[in-house]
């Protein structure tokens, strides 16, 4: 078996086109094979391993999750065998990995920097995971577990491609909002208001916002109570999604969490969710952002690490 050094890193770009992301789609056997053969270069995730016994569950009958997990083994079982179609695609060639494949699977395997994205929208969900060093990005994404799309790039290229994590499907209908593209409110008054939601105590929110009078901005003005009731009643309603970015520091160890970003997806798209202090108090803004400003919202969070000065900006990207 071929042993790939897992610290090399990918090689710099030198021009535009060496700098532009090449992509590949790998069924998850063809992806395991090939981080066994990249020096068993562990994934940034685990593959659950069926049972080997029958459940409780498959013996008095089969639930949704029952069906779809075997309608998930059932999809596995059927595709190739990925030796052979990573041959055929000129991927593997006498046991030996292509050199850009294995170099950003090993990047995969030892990053400096890490961000887990993870997007829910109605009828999709996407999973992704970008690993770092300062020369060179390597992406991993999957919506369904069985192929995924392996990517690396320069660092450069990195904004555009956190800008596709969100966007939105095509056949996903979007309608005017009722919430104003620019909210701040007390972080209590948010949590309570998702609580009561989530019990079906709508009539608790007249009461919440009592608490809060005159706590609740919108475009810079304050609300009237009754004005805050029927802004939480329609962020409660309209809420269909979510996107969670989380950065991890994996130059010190333990591992660090750097920060977090949460998206929230309303009746006209996302809205990005950032806690901040007032004085004493614990706010939280929700503001209208679109796909393309996840690198920015990113931004902030990534300068914190260690001897990283964050994404380039839209121009650097572009150069």
């Amino acid at each position: 078996m071929t042993t790939i050094d897992l610290t090399a890193p990918l090689i710099a770009a030198v021009s535009t086109l060496d700098g532009l992301p090449r992509r590949v789609a790998l069924t998850l056997p063809e992806l395991q094979l090939v981080a066994a053969r990249a020096g068993g270069a562990p994934l940034p995730f685990d593959v659950a391993e069926a049972a080997d016994t029958p459940s409780l569950e498959g013996r008095l009958g089969a639930s949704r999750a029952t069906t779809e997990d075997a309608a998930y083994r059932a999809a596995l079982g059927s595709l190739n065998d990925p030796e052979t179609s990573l041959a055929r695609r000129g991927l593997l060639a006498g046991g030996v990995l292509d050199d850009g494949l294995a170099g950003a699977v090993g990047l995969l395997a030892t990053p400096e920097y890490a961000v887990d994205v993870d997007v829910a929208v109605p009828g999709v969900q996407v999973k992704a995971w970008h690993r770092a060093t300062s020369e060179a990005v390597a992406t991993l994404a999957t919506c369904d577990g069985l192929v995924f799309e392996l990517a690396w790039f320069h660092p450069s290229v990195w904004p555009t491609e956190l800008s596709r994590i969100g966007v939105l499907p095509e056949d996903l209908a979007v309608r005017e909002s009722r919430v104003p593209a620019s909210v701040e409110l007390p972080y209590e008054l948010a949590d309570a208001a998702v609580e009561a939601a989530s019990a079906q105590r709508g009539d608790l929110l007249s009461v919440l916002v009592a608490q809060h009078s005159g706590a609740v901005v919108a475009d810079g003005r304050a609300l009237t109570d009754g004005e805050a009731v029927s802004l939480l009643q329609a962020l409660s309603a309209e809420t269909q999604g979510r996107l969670r970015a989380l950065v991890a520091d994996l130059t010190v160890q333990p591992t660090t969490v750097v920060g977090v970003r949460s998206w929230v997806m309303l009746a006209d798209g996302w809205r990005t969710l950032r806690p901040h202090g007032h004085g004493e108090t614990a706010r939280v803004e929700l503001r209208a952002v679109a796909p393309s400003e996840l690198a920015a919202d990113l931004a902030p969070v990534l300068a914190g690490l260690t001897g990283h000065g964050g994404l380039p900006d839209g121009e650097e990207a572009a150069s």
